[in-house]
């Protein structure tokens, strides 16, 4: 099932004018080797929303290759401090040399280990949260990530709309896709019923929800 028809995204896709080509280079490798990151439809979202934002500090959870840090830095303020999680040693230690390359490694940093520990011994607040980690444990951090939002903070989860799947009927997916199938679907009716959040579910690359910490109050 797609969610948005081909020619559509593909035209879309063509409208971008590129970008450096350390980044491209880093993007096409990732691909090249299934890697999961950012789809570039839904990377143009994420910059143009953290050029919106200007936030001065940003919290990635799931680093991959480091692309998406990347985007989030060549529209972020110079004053941006970026906070980024990943668990796999290899990627942590790829993603470090492409700071490192891209001359980053001032404004990123990445800290490895699982994120739910991570996430409970951070400080926050951070103005814009970027979720891109394991699909089946958004719902299980959102109250972390609530309390970790400044108020008018972003929280853009991606994947959520799980390639269509997420519109089926839990028995119409594989029994192996059960619990992740059901725990999204639970996560984007959090998001949309949270009285904390304002949240758009865009139905882009494979699904973006854009929700909006509208002031103080206790998490859910």
């Amino acid at each position: 099932m797609k969610i948005v028809d081909e020619r559509i995204r593909d035209y879309i896709c063509s409208l971008e004018p590129g970008q450096e080509e350390l980044y491209e280079r880093i993007a096409e490798d990732a691909r090249a080797r299934d890697i999961p990151i950012v789809r570039p439809e839904t990377g143009a979202l994420l910059k143009t929303i953290t050029a919106a934002k200007q936030p001065g500090a940003i919290l990635e959870v799931g680093t991959a290759v480091g692309y998406s840090a990347l985007l989030m830095a060549s529209a972020a303020p110079e004053r941006c401090r970026i906070t980024t999680i990943e668990k796999y040693p290899p990627r942590v230690r790829e993603a470090r040399e492409n700071f490192r390359r891209a001359g980053k490694e001032e404004q990123i940093q990445l800290i490895e280990g699982d994120a739910e520990d991570v996430l409970a011994r951070l400080a926050g607040p951070y103005d814009l949260i970027f979720m891109d980690a394991a699909k089946g444990q958004y719902l299980h951090w959102l109250s972390r990530l609530l309390e970790l939002m400044a108020p008018g903070a972003v929280l853009f989860s991606d994947n959520v709309l799980q390639d269509g799947t997420v519109v089926q009927s839990r028995y119409a997916v594989e029994r192996r896709d059960r619990t992740i199938h059901s725990r999204m679907r639970e996560y984007l009716y959090q998001l949309k019923h949270c009285p904390l959040l304002e949240t758009a579910v865009v139905p882009i690359g494979d699904g973006a929800a854009i929700s909006v910490r509208k002031g103080q109050g206790e998490p859910i």
